[in-house]
């Protein structure tokens, strides 16, 4: 009797540690962002004056599920669904509000070697920088210049395979692979139709306080099927638009700064490609930080009068580890032929500001706002 209930326990027990062994471990995150602005869009060449607006925004606040799974062997799976959420508007928005798995959501295989995930992700060309924006995500970010193109180079992308590397004595690299048309057309003269596609890798090396990353990314357009790498109206069947970045970051004590450079071209009729950089630097003082950016766009493909420049300026004042409230300042000088405005890659936030019709206006807000990650 005494063997079979021993035998039992250890059988429980087996049972017991495969649960475990078996089980998930999740974690719910998030940020809530927002804020108070007060933008001008700005006065036009064309004598069109702007408009004042007062307005609350929802700055890329979001809300996820993460977690892993023990295989073995060093191997786990991995996951993450994240969606948008619009915290001044309960129907949806800017950035994907309202749309479950808007934001970065993937499964995948992790290991020491890496990973490799399957989903809606940033691309390597986007992180490779992302970190070195003081203002990322407001009205001030240096997207509103940088990562620009027929379609965005700082953009997350639907049906995208990305490999990270493990670290390597302070190098790391990744690659992606973004299916942009994926529908087949099945019937009629087009059955021979291109699909479009990109590709993007970023190399990374990190020594103490300094960071420096390069950054390269090609869209290849095609001649049909759904997505944003399908026909459109600019570019033909067969050409290419690419960028490529250099940035430099450095951080220690209180004191931290960032660098980046990016040249884009393609092989279209209408050429789009240009230069543009962007420097920032940030002070912390007990719970402050105060910050400075400026960000310069060359012109279109040597098209006169297509640049721009923008200058930002900021506190943040920290309450606690996941608090801080924030007030920002940020104005957009276009040349007389621009039309750049406060609205980063992919209109990221509800407060967006669209430049005056009629070219070169220049758009500024100032925002007042409150910021708690969980």
């Amino acid at each position: 009797m005494q063997k079979k209930l021993i035998a039992l326990a250890i059988a429980g027990l087996g049972l017991t540690a495969s649960a475990a062994f078996a089980q998930s471990n999740v974690t719910i995150y998030g940020l809530m962002d927002a804020s108070v602005d007060v933008t001008k869009n700005g006065d036009s060449t064309a004598g069109i004056d702007g408009i004042r607006t007062t307005k609350i925004s929802s700055n890329s606040s979001r809300i996820g599920f993460k977690g892993s799974e023990d295989l073995g062997d060093g191997l786990k799976a991995v996951f993450q669904i994240e969606s948008a959420i619009n915290v001044d508007n309960n129907n949806g928005g800017a950035g994907g509000a309202g749309a479950w798995n808007s934001r970065n959501t993937y499964v995948g295989l992790a290991g020491g070697w890496g990973s490799v995930k399957l989903g809606n992700m940033d691309t390597p060309y986007k992180t490779s920088t992302r970190g070195f924006d003081l203002f990322a995500d407001h009205l001030a970010d240096n997207r509103n210049l940088m990562g620009r193109g027929v379609v965005a180079f700082d953009e997350r992308a639907s049906s995208t395979v990305r490999f990270d590397s493990a670290d390597y004595n302070g190098f790391s690299f990744a690659a992606a692979h973004v299916a942009g048309a994926e529908n087949a057309v099945t019937s009629g003269p087009v059955l021979n139709q291109k699909k479009g596609n990109a590709w993007s890798l970023s190399g990374t090396y990190t020594n103490g306080p300094w960071t420096g990353t390069l950054a390269h990314e090609r869209h290849n357009f095609g001649s049909g099927g759904t997505g944003t790498l399908g026909a459109i109206s600019v570019a033909g069947v067969d050409e290419q638009e690419k960028a490529s970045k250099l940035g430099v970051g450095y951080k220690a004590d209180a004191f931290r700064v960032g660098f980046a450079y990016e040249h884009t071209n393609d092989d279209f009729t209408s050429h789009q490609g240009h230069n543009a950089w962007t420097l920032g630097g940030g002070y912390t003082f007990g719970n402050n930080e105060a910050k400075l950016a400026y960000t310069k766009a060359g012109t279109i493909s040597g098209t006169s009068d297509t640049g721009a420049k923008q200058w930002a300026i900021g506190i943040d004042h920290i309450l606690s580890k996941r608090t801080l409230v924030y007030a920002e300042y940020v104005k957009l000088s276009n040349d007389n032929n621009a039309n750049y405005g406060l609205t980063g890659a992919g209109n990221f936030t509800t407060g967006a500001v669209s430049p005056t019709f009629g070219g070169g206006a220049d758009p500024s807000a100032l925002q007042l706002g409150i910021k708690h990650a969980f």
